[in-house]
């Protein structure tokens, strides 16, 4: 290949030892170089928690003929060390999964160390993707009974990842969240999706230890509708692919209402300097 070959990050949250990942490299690297940075257990749900309290290790190991690195840490921890340290250069893309269950709704997007590693990356500057695929109940806690398979997910995948190589991240995006529904096939329509609110109803569960103390299991139960036109009615529902454009602007807009606050939250700020007096 020639020495312009695109270079791209493999990362992911249920570590360098998931299926998931093996098969977007391979997805990754018909297009480009690929490797691997993520890391070296599994870390779901951590959201873009970063390692400031304790020291990162990163080590070389071999997965499928991959370069591949192992980190200490979370998926952002991947981000930053293989962005600043460990690749030979910036990355032209950085992508993350394929993740083991779907991240749809901002319940799972808030929470999910997948989708945690492409904000990192967006963040730096890096256009960056998220993949993850549906998955039986079994296969979220029970892997050795239920293997996913992500031959077409990956093939999909791959797909994308060549158009973004090649084309640019698409205008009013600065992450694609790409969720696949179980048994996703080539075959199986895309849809451009919105993020829905939420998928789980929270659940609390209290039980005793030997010595009485409670202890709490957190857990939720999937709703079974949405909303229109959202990543989960495509995924969960409508058993599509779904690809949803993701930006980094968190703040709502200017309205009277605020500037009401700030005027009362001021006139209450100078009466209590007065009463001080």
């Amino acid at each position: 290949m020639s020495e312009t070959k695109k270079l791209v990050m493999v990362t992911n949250d249920d570590s360098v030892q998931s299926n998931g990942i093996v098969e977007l490299a391979r997805a990754t690297a018909k297009h480009a170089k690929a490797v691997i940075v993520a890391p070296e257990q599994p870390q779901s749900a951590t959201a873009l928690s970063l390692t400031f309290h304790k020291p990162i290790r990163v080590n070389r190991v071999r997965r499928d003929n991959f370069e591949c690195y192992a980190v200490s840490g979370s998926p952002g921890d991947c981000v930053m060390v293989g962005v600043n340290k460990v690749l030979p250069r910036k990355p032209d893309l950085v992508v993350s999964g394929i993740n083991i269950g779907d991240n749809d709704t901002f319940q799972d997007i808030l929470a999910s160390g997948t989708v945690a590693a492409a904000l990192e990356s967006a963040i730096t500057g890096i256009p960056a993707i998220a993949f993850s695929m549906e998955v039986s109940g079994e296969s979220m806690f029970a892997l050795e009974y239920d293997q996913p398979d992500f031959t077409n997910a990956g093939i999909i995948a791959g797909e994308i990842i060549r158009d973004v190589l090649d084309n640019g991240m698409p205008d009013g995006a600065e992450i694609l969240n790409v969720n696949f529904p179980r048994n996703v096939q080539p075959t199986t329509p895309i849809k451009i999706t919105e993020v829905g609110r939420r998928k789980y109803t929270d659940k609390v569960l209290v039980r005793r230890d030997p010595r009485g103390r409670p202890y709490y299991w957190l857990f939720g139960e999937r709703l079974t509708s949405f909303p229109d036109r959202t990543d989960a009615e495509a995924v969960v529902v409508k058993k599509h692919v779904s690809i949803t454009p993701i930006v980094l602007k968190m703040s709502g807009p200017p309205s009277r209402d605020l500037s009401r606050l700030r005027e009362r939250v001021e006139e209450g700020l100078q009466r209590s300097r007065r009463g001080g007096r």
